[in-house]
């Protein structure tokens, strides 16, 4: 704030998230310290299907008949606090961030959007991009996770938002006015981490990149691999190991291990395709089923998660509720080979079984829904002489033939064919359409190249199937690619930030 202009503050947050709290006390503390305000809010709706902005001005002390505005104007806003950083994002594209004049303060959690979720392949915006351009856009920017901070304290993100803005030092009263309008102590709590966190970056030092999440070692002979594909294999080793068993997790590593004799370690596009190949394997042994899902609704750490998200109090109940709408395809994928098949014939008669399809609601923290569901959970116990096991490992155990042969032979086609499998994901419906889009890859692109030894030829054009597989889920863009009708639309270039 200089001589008579007013100081602009823009706040970016989510439905839910106490903006309109935050917002009155900036409101508060400045009307506290004698500065004329005013503010002005954009309401959206629940969580990330709608983004809620508070706009606010305060006119100097000397200055009491300023005229404010009711709205922002690109290049022209002070400071910006956003509670997610696609919403950073979403305010650096409006062109209300400034490299001379905005100090951007930003949480880097994140709240996955609609558009991300129903994308047919890794539909997350990619992060680095957003950090990347928040430094070269803003004059100061702080980013650094204020929901964990808020869940930390027990409070809200508005409250670590405020800590943080008023810790920056952009706001024209000091730090104790700032807090004396709190009220509560987990409000204050969460301010003070806050501004402890902030001032530690302006100082330098928070810029450490926090340690890494340690990954069970792979076996002894593996420990010459690359750093990267040894941490792929650790995860892929620990997740299987976690979904069936020790045996299980046996069977990764030995896939894994034929996938490294295929492939040259000296060239790094080789190492890419295996290291990426090693995770999607990991994943994709690690499928969801029934039993998988219920285990997952199941484990005490979920529930503790959401009593920290709803900041459970004690004396209160909380009830957690899931929807469930069974079909026959998932009844078969549990059941014995030989049952699950005699299903799937029915199904493809088009007469299903009775009393599915309809969605059912389970109480998972009552005594009955919770064991109900820790039943189906039990039935993992079965899952290597399910009908679904069985399709599964038969698919993988082609995927992995070519594989091996496009490792020896051509990085580039490796690439590609170790990106294949993201194209297998969900359930349901749309299970059923990215399996009809791997075999028409499958047996199009990838069979042909690897029997006529035109795999670097059909590099390429295996990925820009991918890409379309992934872009439409009602296949016209890979009819196009297949029939060489179409610009190659590529594989989506995103971050990949899922561990195996």
């Amino acid at each position: 704030m200089t001589d008579q202009t007013p100081f602009r503050l823009l706040l970016a947050a989510l439905g839910g998230e106490g903006g309109g709290v935050l917002m009155n006390w900036i409101v508060e503390a400045a009307r506290g310290a004698g500065y004329q305000v005013q503010a002005t809010s954009v309401p959206g709706v629940a969580q990330r299907t709608g983004s809620t902005s508070y706009y606010i001005e305060i006119a100097p002390k000397d200055a009491p008949q300023a005229v404010l505005s009711l709205v922002p104007m690109p290049g022209r806003v002070d400071a910006v606090v956003c509670s997610e950083l696609v919403e950073a994002a979403r305010v650096m594209a409006a062109g209300f961030v400034s490299p001379k004049l905005t100090t951007l303060i930003s949480s880097t959690a994140r709240f996955y959007s609609t558009a991300e979720k129903i994308a047919m392949g890794d539909g997350r915006y990619n992060e680095d991009n957003v950090r990347k351009a928040a430094q070269a856009m803003a004059r100061d920017s702080y980013l650094f996770d204020l929901g964990a901070l808020a869940t930390e304290n027990g409070t809200f993100v508005s409250a670590t938002m405020y800590g943080a803005l008023c810790g920056s030092g952009v706001l024209p009263w000091d730090l104790s006015h700032a807090r004396s309008v709190l009220g509560d102590a987990r409000s204050e709590a969460g301010f003070d981490a806050a501004v402890a966190e902030i001032v530690a970056l302006k100082d330098g030092a928070g810029d450490a990149e926090p340690e890494p999440a340690p990954v069970t070692a792979p076996q002894p002979d593996l420990a010459e691999l690359p750093e990267g594909l040894r941490t792929v294999i650790g995860h892929g080793i620990d997740r299987l190991r976690d979904y069936q068993d020790a045996a299980y997790a046996d069977t990764f590593l030995e896939r894994a291990k034929r996938l490294i004799q295929a492939a040259d370690l000296s060239d790094h596009r080789a190492v890419h395709a295996l290291t990426e190949a090693c995770r999607r394997l990991a994943l994709w042994m690690a499928y969801e089923d029934v039993a998988r899902v219920a285990d997952l609704k199941t484990r005490p750490e979920r529930f503790e998660r959401i009593r920290d998200e709803v900041q459970l109090q004690p004396g209160q109940v909380l009830t957690v509720t899931e929807y469930l709408k069974p079909r026959a395809e998932e009844i078969a994928d549990i059941l014995p080979a030989p049952l699950g098949r005699r299903i799937m014939a029915r199904v493809a008669r088009g007469k299903g079984l009775p009393l599915l399809g309809r969605g059912i609601y389970v109480r998972s923290n009552g005594v009955a829904g919770y064991w109900m569901l820790r039943a189906m959970a039990g039935l993992k116990r079965l899952r290597r002489r399910s009908y679904r096991f069985a399709l599964e490992q038969q698919a993988i155990e082609d995927w992995l033939g070519v594989m091996q042969a496009a490792l020896a032979r051509s990085p580039d086609f490796a690439m590609g064919l170790a990106e294949l499998p993201r194209v297998l994901k969900g359930y349901s419906d749309t299970l059923q359409r990215g399996k009809f889009a791997y075999g028409r890859i499958m047996d199009n692109i990838v069979r042909p190249a690897i029997a006529a030894g035109r795999e670097a030829e059909e590099a390429r054009r295996l990925r820009d199937a991918i890409g379309a597989a992934l872009a439409d889920d009602s296949h016209e863009k890979l009819d196009a690619v297949l029939a060489g009708d179409s610009p190659a639309p590529g594989i989506p270039n995103l971050k990949r930030v899922e561990n195996a």
